[in-house]
């Protein structure tokens, strides 16, 4: 049962003489150190107990070297994280996995290109224990700043920025963008599309270049019409811009490979207000599973891939990196790059 402090803040002292040992002995304890017995430890955390002791955590952190935070940053501006389901269920997966690993986590965003000075000056400032980035594009400093700071990093999505291959290889989560494009494409050449139109996200970003080149590959051309090729940047007001455009250059398109639901639901916006019906006269396949897929009408056939665990595993490997022996008693994932499962999910769009 613990105690409720009715006197001013227990401090060490009080937990070092309830539990009968030095006041070193506690710090140790408290602060995760080894060379402590077992039945020791029991005496001081049940003393912790008792008086309600709280852990100072600066002091803690002059002592570990370990802020006990962690930064997720994502370079892209506060408005397209809020207004895009794929950046909160990341975010979910992640904040759930530090929290149970009692870490705190500090959202960054980038909103101009002066805030990459604040962000790197904040990183090496010491401020938190290890990073988490993603949506990074490809002349993006943001890698190179975690680098100069030595901070641990772990990344979301295929590297893809200058000097990525040079030095020790980088640590990342990402899906199998390639292999789910493919089955999207050859899903909709099976029901006998021949006029298959892509609508990509930012071709700076690797998972868009991925599903391009997965597009390709399932046509079987390296450069297939580029009157079927258009850009959505990732967003539903880019889906609907790139869709009107397919129509007007290649108005005998008769599918479409979308890559982001964000991006099929504008897309799917443009084929109603031009009259086109789906699937009857275009078909419709997105990417991601999310909740776009479920609001969209007619319900969207789509690529799932698993955006919560993705986010879960980038959390695991960070952990891992800050605290290698823990992580592996926890079950932690290997240290090395991790490619997701991509699968298709047939709805009435295709």
């Amino acid at each position: 049962m613990v105690s409720e402090p009715k006197g001013p803040r227990p401090t060490l002292e009080a937990v070092a003489a309830r539990a009968g040992v030095s006041r070193a002995t506690v710090s140790r304890v408290v602060n995760g150190g080894a060379g402590v017995r077992a039945a020791v430890q029991e005496r001081v955390r049940q003393a912790v107990t008792e008086l309600g002791y709280v852990p100072n955590s600066a002091a803690r952190s002059l002592v570990t070297r370990r802020t006990g935070a962690v930064a997720v940053v994502i370079a892209e501006p506060e408005t397209r994280v809020f207004s895009d389901p794929f950046f909160g269920r990341q975010l979910r997966g992640i904040s759930r996995e530090l929290a149970a690993a009692d870490t705190q986590l500090l959202l960054m965003f980038v909103e101009h290109r002066d805030d990459y000075d604040r962000i790197g000056r904040y990183l090496s400032a010491g401020h938190v224990d290890g990073a988490l980035m993603f949506s990074l594009h490809r002349d993006d400093p943001l890698p190179a700043m975690a680098e100069r700071a030595g901070l641990p990093t772990v990344y979301g999505g295929r590297p893809g920025w200058a000097g990525a291959g040079r030095g020790s290889r980088p640590l990342y989560v990402d899906t199998d963008n390639r292999g789910g494009a493919r089955q999207a494409v050859r899903h909709l050449l099976g029901r006998g599309r021949r006029r298959i139109a892509v609508i990509t996200g930012p071709l700076d970003q690797t998972s868009a270049v991925d599903r391009l080149d997965g597009y390709r590959e399932a046509l079987g051309t390296a450069e297939p019409d580029p009157r079927l090729i258009a850009d959505g940047g990732f967003t539903a007001a880019g889906g609907e811009r790139a869709m009107a455009e397919l129509l007007d250059t290649a108005p005998d398109l008769d599918a479409v490979f979308v890559c982001s639901d964000l991006m099929a639901n504008g897309a799917l916006r443009t084929l109603r207000a031009r009259g086109r019906r789906v699937p009857e006269e275009v078909a419709v396949v997105g990417y991601d599973d999310l909740e776009p897929a479920a609001w969209a009408d007619p319900p969207l056939t789509t690529v799932r891939q698993d955006v919560e665990e993705m986010g879960r595993l980038m959390a695991r490997l960070l952990l891992r990196l800050l605290d290698p022996g823990k992580a592996a008693e926890a079950g932690a994932v290997e240290l090395a790059p991790v490619i997701t499962e991509a699968r298709l999910v047939v709805r009435e769009s295709g």
